[in-house]
């Protein structure tokens, strides 16, 4: 049996098995050419391995994610195989565990010290031409093995990772490349945040680093099939395509990436501080503060093989970030060669002038010779050096190059180590220093040292995508500094092993975080102190509560035994391990010391094997586990994975327990309150207390929009419905027909949100834009307001528990020409809404009706609205909100025509509403000014 494994920091390491659809073990092409092409692919299908299921759960607790991934792949041909399992992770995150279950046999993955020797373990490389690096990269993990013929391998891999706040969001990105249409295929996200989900967002499927592979059919939403449920907490995504759904996608398997971005809620200027036992994680990300003037040199690699699209992109996205530079930010360009030209000898102010002088600068370079990186970046360095030396402003401004290249040093100095330790000596830690590396052929080791060196970060774009949108992309990232030179002080006896707490930046939309030991689990409050500068000096100081935190009934870092292989459920000592352990490879990265750098190493080592992390000192071996087939497969034989859902039902405590808070999506047939209005239209209102419905048609005009629900004043709802027109059935008294083609719903407490719902999708606005399509079942909402979308049926909105309104989606597969999609408006509960609410549905909510005179021969106790007999004259009075309106009886059909109800209908609607026609008109789909006049209505 062959067993082979193989962590690839780059994909073009394992390219021949990503890129394209390979039969392993395949023996169809020894066929001979008389046989058919069609009989060839029919045996090499029924003997290619097949996956029979690829699921992947991702556990996010306080910004800390854990994944588990499993895999199942069958050998159907009549002999054995070599079966493979890849999976790309993110870059930033560190394998846990591998176990794989063949045939009866099980291996368990087992972190050890890295030694060098022959044997079955993990191999780590590094390529210096892998496709994707840096922290928005990925790695990818291979694991191969031969199994008997007719029988099955389990793939088990988990990681866990720290996500990164980048422009106000953090992003969970999983790989979704089976490489194979799969039976049963689910990716569920679980995000727990104590402080509170503000935004959250699932993204279209994204896959530019594969070729020949598709995207969703509607880009505007979330993936075909994904559910999502979410309160202010707590929150659940599923995606689970068919195979159906995802041969749309992409025939080969090759998905994408699912991504989720999500934020949290800050209050504290001091940041957002959790303990857990002995552990405790400050999150800080303070916010409405005055952005520090940027000096910023542009370094831009002009060599000969910038040529074409790669310097025409370049220039495209520089002269879109000089448009965004401030009044108050300085700067200055340099294109480098074999040649440094410096566009001015000194940095100059930003001014219509200057900017427009600079885009002529760039666009006249030109792409020719070498590449002399270490002159460019000296130069660079000098420029800001002597700016901030000749105007006094160090500790009142930020001082950034942005370096862009696609080589390796040919010219000047090329040893890497001195090019190094020259710019770490020029650059003095006042310098930060942000590299772009674009395409396959630069040194990207040379780059994100030179960044890590120098308080900066690294990106890696590709030729074959938009480099110019990349680079803007990442200026986003850097181009609103906050604060600068931060000191984060703890109280030195109450911590201990403290992370990084120096920090020479902070730019808006990013995130400081810090981890540590308390020395007394006891102790009930934490001094902070946080001194930066913010063009002056900023000093927060408080003392925070660290005592035992309670959600629901449970309290959280209360003792628990392990379970058998359980990992300690502490996700804060979990997210303390990994930063750590980060930090310190990254000192042993940067160090030239040989006995500082193995004392760097061992103390790595030692935490990452506590940890069971694997990094570049440890690795993993396989070793034959004695655990049972039935209890590795229900536990996914995963220790580090099982850990996040004992503290997830701890977190969440009783009252957070999801599906118990979170609602379904609704039945597509179901029945509420016959109070609406639907079809052409048509308004129905429910009575109870008389046991009355009273029904009655407007005739709008097209392009009206009509109050339905005003209450804007009291609870903050308002409900408007835009009309669509369309010909008449033939034959027919109308001239025209009318539907709502769109409803708006205004929600004004406690926050404001605006709700638009079509036939075809929902637009939920409450800060955050969120599009979510009709035809995929899903449940969203936060702070008192969820919307439950039940695909192609209905869209359900629920306000502060009290007030909810369900709205009917009516499509046509083949409409007449009389026949639009159209929305049908139905109030389920109106609790909430006031005394004084009105509209054209809302003025009868908290009212009564009767018939001034009750036909003959009726029972006291009926259930429905009264049948005249057919020897009586079916004419009645109504009084209703002191009008009296002749009315007749009158069958209905509601709930998209699976209902038929008895009501009384008002011929003539203006007796029975307040006001005209004209004051139950909207100017605009938001519009909740209400004014009702007294006079004679029209057009009703």
């Amino acid at each position: 049996m062959l067993l082979l494994l193989a962590l690839c920091w780059g994909l073009p390491l394992c390219a021949g098995s990503l890129g394209e659809a390979r039969s392993w073990g395949d023996t169809s092409e020894q066929v001979g050419l008389r046989v058919p092409r069609q009989l060839r692919l029919l045996q090499r299908l029924k003997t290619k391995p097949l996956m029979t299921e690829f699921s992947v759960k991702s556990t996010i607790i306080s910004r800390y994610a854990f994944t588990a991934v499993s895999c199942r792949m069958l050998n159907r041909a009549s002999e054995d195989q070599e079966i493979e399992f890849l999976m790309q992770i993110p870059a930033a995150a560190f394998i846990t565990n591998f176990t794989m279950l063949v045939g009866d046999t099980v291996y368990q993955g087992e972190i050890t010290e890295r030694e060098k020797k022959n044997g079955d373990k993990v191999k780590e490389d590094r390529n210096k031409t892998t496709e994707d690096n840096g922290e928005k990269g990925t790695e990818t993990f291979r694991a191969s093995v031969v199994i008997p013929s007719k029988d099955k391998a389990v793939f088990l891999l988990s990681y866990e990772e720290l996500l990164q706040r980048r422009l106000g969001k953090y992003e969970n990105v999983i790989s979704v490349r089976p490489q194979q249409l799969v039976g049963r295929l689910t990716v569920e996200v679980n995000i727990l945040e104590s402080s509170g989900i503000t935004s959250l967002e699932v993204l279209p499927l994204h896959n530019s680093r594969q070729k020949g592979s598709g995207r969703a059919e509607d880009d505007a939403g979330p993936p075909p099939s994904t559910v999502i449920n979410q309160n202010e907490t707590f929150a659940k995504v599923i995606f689970k395509p068919s195979v159906v759904q995802q041969a749309r996608i992409a025939q080969n398997g090759v998905l994408g990436d699912f991504i989720i971005r999500y934020d949290v809620n800050r209050e504290q200027s001091i940041g957002d501080i959790q303990v857990l036992n002995e552990y405790f994680v400050h999150y800080f990300a303070p916010k409405d503060l005055p952005p520090l003037p940027k000096n910023v040199v542009f370094v831009l690699d002009s060599s000969a093989s910038m040529v074409g699209t790669k310097l025409r992109q370049t220039k495209d996205a520089l002269f879109t970030i000089l448009h965004d530079l401030r009044p108050q930010d300085h700067f200055n360009i340099i294109g480098f060669s074999n040649r440094i030209k410096v566009w001015k000898d000194h940095l100059v102010s930003v001014t219509p002038n200057n900017i427009r002088d600079g885009k002529v600068y760039i666009h006249h370079m030109s792409p020719t010779g070498g590449t002399d990186i270490n002159g460019a970046l000296q130069r660079g360095i000098r420029l800001l050096n002597d700016y901030v030396a000749n105007n006094d402003i160090g500790d009142r401004s930020v001082s950034l190059i942005i370096f862009l290249t696609d080589g390796k040093p040919t010219v000047g100095e090329t040893h890497t180590l001195k090019i190094l330790n020259n710019t770490k000596e020029a650059a003095r830690g006042q310098i930060c220093i942000f590299t772009i590396g674009i395409g396959n052929d630069v040194d990207f080791k040379l780059l994100e040292k030179l960044s890590l060196e120098n308080c900066g970060l690294t990106r890696r774009v590709h030729e074959e995508e938009d480099a110019g949108s990349q680079l803007i992309g990442f200026y986003d990232e850097i181009r609103t500094p906050l604060l600068s030179d931060i000191h984060i002080d703890y109280p030195p006896s109450v911590v201990e092993q403290v992370t990084r707490t120096l920090f020479p930046n902070y730019f808006n939309g990013s995130e400081i975080i810090i981890a540590g030991k308390l020395v007394d689990k006891k102790i009930d409050r934490l001094h902070v102190e946080v001194r930066a500068s913010n063009s002056k000096f900023v000093i927060l100081k408080t003392d925070v509560p660290v005592g035992p935190q309670k959600v629901g009934n449970d309290v959280i870092g209360s003792a628990r035994p392990k379970g058998d292989g359980e990992e300690d459920p502490n996700h804060l000592k979990r997210l303390w391990s990994y930063l750590t352990v980060k930090e310190l490879l990254n000192s042993w990265l940067q160090n030239d010391d040989e006995q500082e750098k193995e004392r760097l190493r061992q103390e790595a080592q030692a935490l990452a094997m506590d940890s069971r992390f694997l990094t570049p000192f440890t690795s993993m071996k396989l070793k034959k586990s004695t655990l049972q087939t039935r209890k590795l497969e229900d536990s996914h034989g995963m220790s580090a994975a099982t850990g996040p859902e004992t503290v997830m039902q701890s977190l969440q405590g009783s009252n957070l327990q999801p599906g118990s808070t979170l609602k379904k999506p609704y039945n597509p047939r179901i029945k509420v309150s016959r109070t609406s209005a639907d079809g052409d239209p048509h308004f129905v209102v429910d009575f109870p207390l008389s046991k009355l419905t009273v029904c009655f048609n407007i005739d709008g005009q097209p392009g009206d929009i009509l109050r339905l629900v005003s209450d804007h004043a009291d609870s903050g709802v308002t409900v408007n419905g835009a009309l669509i027109g369309a010909p008449a059935p033939p034959n027919g008294h109308k001239k025209q027909r009318t539907y709502f083609r769109t409803i708006t719903i205004l929600v004004n407490k406690p926050e404001r949100s605006y709700l638009e719902v079509t036939p075809h999708r929902v637009i939920l606005d409450g800060g955050d834009r969120l599009v979510l399509p009709c035809n995929q079942s899903m449940v969203v909402g936060s702070r008192g307001l969820e919307v439950s979308v039940s695909a192609n049926a209905n869209v359900t909105v629920t306000i502060q528990g009290t007030i909810a309104f369900v709205i009917l989606i009516h499509l046509y597969k083949k409409p007449a020409p009389y026949q639009r999609d159209h929305l049908g408006f139905y109030i389920s509960s109106s609790k909430g809404l006031s005394g004084n609410c009105h509209g054209l549905l809302g003025q009868f909510l908290n009212q009564d009706a009767r018939l001034a005179e009750e036909p003959a021969g009726l029972s006291k106790n009926t259930t429905s609205p009264p049948f005249p007999k057919t020897d009586e004259k079916s004419e009645k009075v109504l009084k209703v909100k002191g009008h009296q309106v002749p009315v007749v009886w009158k069958q209905r059909k509601i709930y998209n025509g699976e209902e038929q109800i008895d009501c009384w209908f008002a011929r003539n609607a203006a007796q029975l509403l307040d006001g005209e026609y004209k004051d139950y008109l909207a100017a605009h789909p938001f519009d909740s000014e209400t004014t009702f006049g007294l006079g004679l209505s029209r057009g009703l």
